[in-house]
This record gives C-alpha cells, structure tokens and sequence, in this order.
C-alpha cells in the first residue's frame, strides 16, 4: 500500500511538471495546437462573462492521482478516454448519467492507469476527437501559397504600369473637359473690361463660326494675355471656356519640358492632335515664357529641350488649316523675353494687355467677392477702391478674405472698417507688432514719422496723407506713414508730372530732415535707408528716363534693361563715362534740393511738429483727416492741385 501512494505521488509530481512544460513550450504556438489557443481565448471569455460557469467547471477536474486512487478503491465506474487531446472522462459511482463526468488530464504514456484498469475490471472506452491539425496545416500552408502570388501579381502589376507609363511618356498631361465645368464666366470677372471686349469676339465665334466665315473674316488662332501676375488673366480663360461651353484644355508651360530630349515636343504633338479631334475647342497655356523663351540666348548656348518644344509648337500653330476652331489662348507676364516667331502675325497674332485694375476696376473686383462676405453697413467698398490703388484682383480678393478671418479671431458678426483697416496694413506693412516703450528710440521714430507726414500736408502736389502710426511692425518697420494715392492725383503706374515727382522726393526724406532738425546730424539712425533708395531711383528716372534734368529731353537708359540669359551681357554703355558723370551729378543736386526744402518747412513749422509728436506718442496712431485738422489749426492748408491744374 505503502508503495502504490509513493508511486501515486511520483506521477502526481511528474504530472505537474509536465503542465509546466507544456505552458514554457506553447510560447513558441506550434501549428497542431493552434486550436487550443482559440479554446483557451474561449474559455477566458466565458470566465469573465460568467464565473459561476467557470467555477463549476473547475469543480469537475480531478488529478491524475486521484483517479488511480479512485479506481483502487473501487468507485469509478467507467473511463472514456480522447487520446488526441490526452484527457480521460471519469464517471464514479453514485453518479448520474446526466451529471457532468470529472475530466482527468494524461500523460503520453500511462501504463498504470491500464493495469489498474484490467485489474478492477472498470469500464474503459476509447473516444478519439476530431483532430484538426493536418486541417491547420493545409489552411496556413494554403495561406502562405496566396500571399506569395499576391505579392507576384503586384510586382507583375508594377511593372505592365511602368511599361505603360514608358509607353505613355509622351502624352501631353492636358486636364481636359469635354463641357466647360469652370464654373466661371463673364460677370465672374471684373476690373478687365477692355480685355472682356476683345475676348468676346472669341466666344462669338466658338458658339456661332458661320457669322464670321460668312463675309470672309478669320478668327485668330491665338490671344495672348499679357499682364503683371494676379490680375486675372488665368481666371479670364476659364470665363472663356465658361461662356463659350466648348472643350478645355489646361496646360502650364512648364509641363511640355522633361529632363528627356523629346519628350516635350511628342506632348505637343499628342496635345494638338487631341484638340483638332474636339473641335472647336479652347487650348489654354499658362506661364508660356516656360517654354517659348527666346531660342539662341544664353552664354554657352540654349536648352536643346526646350527650344525643340519650341520649334515643334510653332510647327503646330502654323500648320491650322482655314477655321477649324482651334483657339490658344496663352498667358504670360513676361512678354519681353518670348521669342518673335511665337508672336508673329498666324500665330500670337493678338496680344491683349490685362493690366492692373483702375478705381472702376478695383471697385467691380470689390463688389464680386463681397457676395459672400457678411460686410457691415459701415463699410464702403468705394472707399476702400479709393486706398488700395496699385492692387491686383489677387490681391483685393486676399483683402478681403484677410478681413474676413480677422473678424472670426474677434468673434464678431460682420466685417468693419477696423478690419478692413487693419488687413490693408497688414498686406501693404506687416504683421502689427507690440508698440514699443517710452525711450528715445519711440521718440526718434515719433519725428521721423510726423516729419513725412507735415512735408506732405504743406506741399500742394503731394498725395494726401491717409494715416501715421508708431506702431512697429513685422520686417523691422518702426512706424510708418500711408498716402492714399488717388487715381485723379495719378498713381505711380500712370502719367506723373515732375512737380508731383520732386514732392514724393521732398516727401521721403521729410523724416531725415526732422531727425536731422531736431537731433543734429551726428544722431541720424538708418530708418530712413530704404526712404533713401526710393529717392535715389525716382531722381534717377527722372534723369535718364524723362529728361527732367538740365541734360535736357534725352532717354539715357532704357526702362526694364535687365540681363536675360545672356542677351544684353556685352552690350555696350548707352552712355560716356562724362556722361555717367554729369547724370550722377544731376541725381545727386535733385536729392540735395529737396532734402533742403525738407529742412526747410520742418525749421519753419517746429512748434507745429512738437505739438504733432506728443499727440503722435499719446495715441500712437493719427488718422489722415485728423492729423489735417490739427495742421489747419496752425497754418493754412495749401490746395492739392488735380491733373487739370497742373
């Protein structure tokens, strides 16, 4: 008896051990029991759904120990044993056959159970479970058969694409609309009405050719829109297509150009061939200059790619035959450096100038992106049409939004003058900085800053002055005094007459003269380093570009005489070396005149100028009409004289 409880304890011991090692060992999840991991996860779920489940089930194990102790005392009735999942159901005496048997986990091996067994005469069945590991087995091996053809099916696919893209190199990469989708038209467009006019011809004969070809009229085949960038000239083909609702084509310049020698003029090719197939149609390309420089120029010769592009869309547009309703429509705004065969008569026979917009102008573009703006019944779009000349519809389009995103962050309604205001400043100056700290530095800039404004104010052929702050902002800017440069008073791209030029003069160094005024020469700072550059270049121009000079009505230098690859790199001087000397002379006597009549009008004015700075440093700000106001109290305002007077 003695030996068989040391014999029963072995195995018990040997059993636990064996549990051990097999739970080290399912670490590594070999593949034939797999399905006790799934068993395992099942059996932690229903232990946290329901523990009384779990509990009875553990109330059914038994050792194996305790079963050859059972068997020898004679209380177990029948053993069905599953050797794949190496358990024994035991049923003992006294129980039902409905009641649960208790589950006894074997060895691989059990010679003693079997002894006990014939020697007890108990009941023994063998009851093998499904086994699925050969099932597993063939699904992973299967598994892995398909992720390797996956893998070989998308290389295979890689590579017919590449093939494809190789074979496809070069098609022209045109965005195409069978039906003009812009979703712009005409009324879209404001500030260009000179350039709608000539472009409407254009549409007329997309939509009705037979009126044109009728009395023997031929439409251009290609328009050239010229203009600074912003101004509308991309937004204006899209109105094109909007109002003749004709096929569209979309190109920039630069996508005909590949590192391959070729390949842009097979996209030209594949574009033009595409478009004779959908005419009539339009044929859009942005930034031409890309492409159509001009061919031969440069040190060391031209780009060989791009001047074969070149030739080969000359080649096309001289080879339309009669009216086929294929139009270009290019747009650059460098007409200067394209080459003259793309601008000759059967090619880029009409050149339409889309310049910046006028006070009508500006006002139309105002009105046009002001529908969807919420603006306050304050606010006058004629005003601010009246202070932004010089402003493309880009940008008045920008000031607006600006506007709009300033009164969201202020958690306001509507857009008012104050954020108008302030988006125009931030545009035109900067960022809007912390003001600065009483010091000396807030005084200087105080004096430069009124002496600006006071020249202005006293001159009569001055632009009037529209606001002076002190209030630095982003890019080093101190303060800063704006001008509301009215188009009657003629703005700086139009006609400018020289008394207008010697008071923008007298004007920009007005802020020397007050530091020199009341300072003393020794303590002048550089804030007026770029007012002096502005001084510099208008005295020039008026010099060698004008002749208003005493070197009389001669054009020394050509306007826009800028080096272009090579072109104008040996050109000689346009002028002698005594010449050079005579317009440096000629530059410096306008500065030092009016630089002079600065002083002069600061001397003159000096109690007017310290009670102008202590307002200036108390509100930092002074709007045009009230820093007029307080000027007026002192002395009389001059007349602002219009372009009639003058």
């Amino acid at each position: 008896m003695k030996s068989l409880k040391k014999q029963a304890w072995i195995h018990h011991q040997a059993a636990k051990k064996h549990k051990q090692l097999t739970h080290h060992q399912s670490a590594g999840i070999p593949g034939r029991h797999l399905w006790r991991i799934l068993a395992t996860w099942v059996i932690s779920s229903s232990m946290m759904l329901g523990g009384p489940v779990f509990a009875d089930m553990a109330s059914n194990n038994m050792t194996y120990s305790q079963l050859l102790q059972k068997i020898e005392q004679g209380k177990v009735t029948k053993i069905e044993v599953d050797p794949a999942l190496r358990t024994a159901k035991v049923r003992l005496e006294g129980q039902k056959s409905t009641d649960a048997m208790m589950v006894v986990s074997l060895f691989e091996y059990n010679p003693e159970l079997l002894e006990q067994v014939r020697a007890k005469k108990v009941d023994f069945e063998i009851k093998p479970s499904t086994d699925n590991s050969a099932a597993m087995g063939l699904a992973v091996n299967l598994l892995v058969i398909f992720i390797v053809l996956g893998v070989l099916m998308m290389m295979l696919r890689r590579s017919t694409q590449s093939q494809g893209n190789a074979m496809n190199f070069g098609k022209s990469r045109a965005r195409f609309q069978m039906e003009a989708k812009t979703g712009v038209m005409f009324d879209d467009v404001a500030g260009i009405e000179e350039a709608k006019e000539e472009l409407q011809e254009v549409v007329m004969f997309l939509k009705k050719p037979e009126r044109f070809t009728a009395i023997g009229a031929k439409i251009p085949k290609g328009v050239l829109l010229i203009g600074p960038p912003g101004t509308g000239k991309t937004l204006l083909a899209k109105a094109i297509a909007g109002e003749a609702g004709v096929p569209f084509f979309s190109i920039s310049g630069s996508e005909f150009v590949e590192m391959f020698v070729g390949v842009g003029a097979s996209r030209v090719r594949d574009l033009f061939k595409k478009a004779k197939e959908h005419a009539p149609c339009i044929v859009f390309i942005d930034e031409i200059d890309a492409v159509g420089r001009q061919r031969g120029a440069g040190i060391g010769g031209g780009n060989d790619e791009r001047e074969q592009t070149l030739n080969q869309l000359l080649t096309e547009m001289d080879g339309f035959e009669g009216n086929n309703g294929v139009i270009i429509i290019a747009a650059t705004n460098r007409p200067d450096v394209l080459d003259t065969a793309l601008l000759r008569p059967g090619r880029f026979d009409r050149q339409v100038m889309v310049d910046l917009p006028s006070y009508k102008g500006r006002l139309g573009i105002l009105q046009v992106h002001a529908r969807n703006k919420k603006l306050d019944m304050e606010v006058s779009l004629e005003t601010i049409a009246r202070r932004t000349p010089g402003f493309s519809g880009a940008d008045l389009s920008n000031l607006l939004n600006e506007a709009a995103i300033l009164t969201a962050r202020r958690r306001k309604e509507t857009i008012t003058n104050l954020e108008i205001n302030d988006a125009i400043d931030r545009i035109t100056i900067g960022l809007k900085l912390n003001p600065l700290l009483d010091s000396k530095k807030k005084w200087m800039t105080a004096y430069h800053e009124v002496g600006h404004a006071l020249v202005a104010t006293l001159l009569p052929n001055s632009d009037p002055v529209e606001k002076v702050t002190i209030i630095p902002r982003s890019g080093g800017i101190e303060g800063f005094t704006s001008f509301t440069l009215d188009d009657e008073m003629v703005d700086s791209e139009g006609l400018r007459s020289r008394a207008l030029m010697l008071s923008r003069i007298t004007v920009a160094l007005g802020g020397r003269a007050a530091e020199a005024e009341i300072y003393g020469p020794d303590e002048i700072d550089t804030g007026a380093g770029s007012d002096i550059r502005q001084v510099t270049a208008l005295a020039r121009d008026m010099v060698t570009l004008y002749g208003m000079s005493e070197l009389g009505p001669v054009a020394l230098e050509s306007p826009n005489n800028e080096v272009f690859l090579g072109r104008d790199w040996m050109a000689r001087s346009e002028y002698s070396e005594d010449m050079a000397a005579k317009i440096d002379r000629q530059v410096r006597a306008i500065a030092f005149l009016c630089y002079e009549e600065s002083r002069r009008l600061i001397r003159e004015n000096r109690h007017l100028i310290d009670r102008l700075v202590e307002i200036l440093l108390d509100k930092e700000t002074i709007e045009g009409d009230e820093f007029r106001q307080i000027v007026g109290q002192y002395v009389k305002l001059p007349e602002k004289l219009s372009i009639s007077k003058r």
